[in-house]
């Protein structure tokens, strides 16, 4: 029976035993989740992050939860657009499942901040560089039967619109507006792709998640990772009847890896009001559904990649 009709349950996973995923940003918050999550179905997983000594940090705390847990680290900077393929070469894999696009910065003030390349950081970080990063990862992707890219979107970037003549802010920079944008411009990525994948013939899904609300006062903590004191858990008790833990948030983008179910093309997130509790699927409508939009965003990152906008997603 399809899970899409049976409960999908959190806490029994099914067997990814010979499976490679990647997630970025997997050394620290909902990312560390994803791969302590994936770990446990006995699938290798590759923690995408710029800090070794967090990612190692990262590995250890997985390891003692999950024994014989196969996890490796790959050095990755996605602000540094010219980096990438050559971290996307150093996996050296013959296969990989799953890439789980997660890693993202949220800058609290102005003033406008760019990468080293020129554009603005948080765009560059969590869009130019998983565009990059996908692109360069696309032959092994399609290479490996029903693998699966998985965006980890937002909840407020469904609320936000999207100027393809200004993708990174330069006439109206707020920090929290330029993120949900990033976020808006990577989930317009994430359905172009996989409408690109489909006119291809792939047997490779593109799809997208977003974690609803997550709170650190409402995360177990990780010794190594980060700590939750104990008066951060009393003053989170409250957010928990609308929010959830960072544990929770990673559910959406765990199922869209591992669900037999999933379809290209498909959002999922938290089932209560798109902000907490088990994952669901939910419509792809407003800006989303746009694909005369995306598209345009799809060749406005060629061009700040430096990309040609015709990948061969055979």
């Amino acid at each position: 029976m399809s899970s899409l009709h049976s409960p999908w349950d959190v806490r029994h996973l099914p067997s990814a035993e010979g499976k490679t995923f990647l997630v970025t940003g997997g050394n620290a918050g909902i990312g560390y989740f994803v791969a302590e999550q994936l770990a446990g179905t006995g699938a290798t997983v590759v923690l995408g992050s710029r800090d070794p000594a967090k990612a190692e940090a990262a590995r250890g705390s997985i390891r003692s939860r999950v024994p014989g847990a196969r996890v490796r680290h790959l050095r990755l900077d996605l602000a540094g657009l010219s980096s990438l393929k050559t971290a996307a070469d150093s996996l050296r894999l013959d296969r990989l499942d799953a890439v789980v696009c997660n890693a993202g910065v949220l800058l609290d003030h102005p003033p406008r901040r760019e990468s080293a390349d020129g554009h603005e950081l948080m765009f560059a970080t969590n869009h130019l560089g998983h565009f990059a990063l996908v692109r360069w990862l696309a032959p092994l992707l399609t290479a490996t039967p029903a693998s699966r890219v998985v965006t980890t979107g937002s909840f407020t970037a469904k609320s936000e619109s999207l100027d393809p003549d200004d993708l990174q802010s330069t006439c109206d920079y707020l920090p929290k507006r330029a993120y949900a944008r990033s976020k808006l411009a990577q989930m317009l990525f994430g359905l172009e792709l996989d409408r690109r994948l489909r006119a291809a013939g792939s047997t490779t899904l593109s799809v997208l998640t977003h974690p609803g609300g997550a709170l650190d006062s409402l995360t177990p903590s990780r010794p190594g990772v980060r700590l939750r004191t104990t008066g951060e858990r009393l003053r989170g008790l409250p957010a928990g009847l609308l929010l959830q833990g960072k544990e929770a948030a990673a559910w959406p983008a765990v199922r869209a890896v591992l669900d037999p179910s999933v379809r290209g093309g498909q959002l999922w997130g938290p089932r209560v009001f798109g902000i907490r509790g088990l994952p669901a699927l939910e419509p792809v409508r407003g800006h989303l559904a746009d694909p005369a939009l995306a598209a345009r965003v799809w060749a406005a990152s060629s061009a700040l990649t430096g990309l040609d906008p015709d990948w061969d997603l055979g």
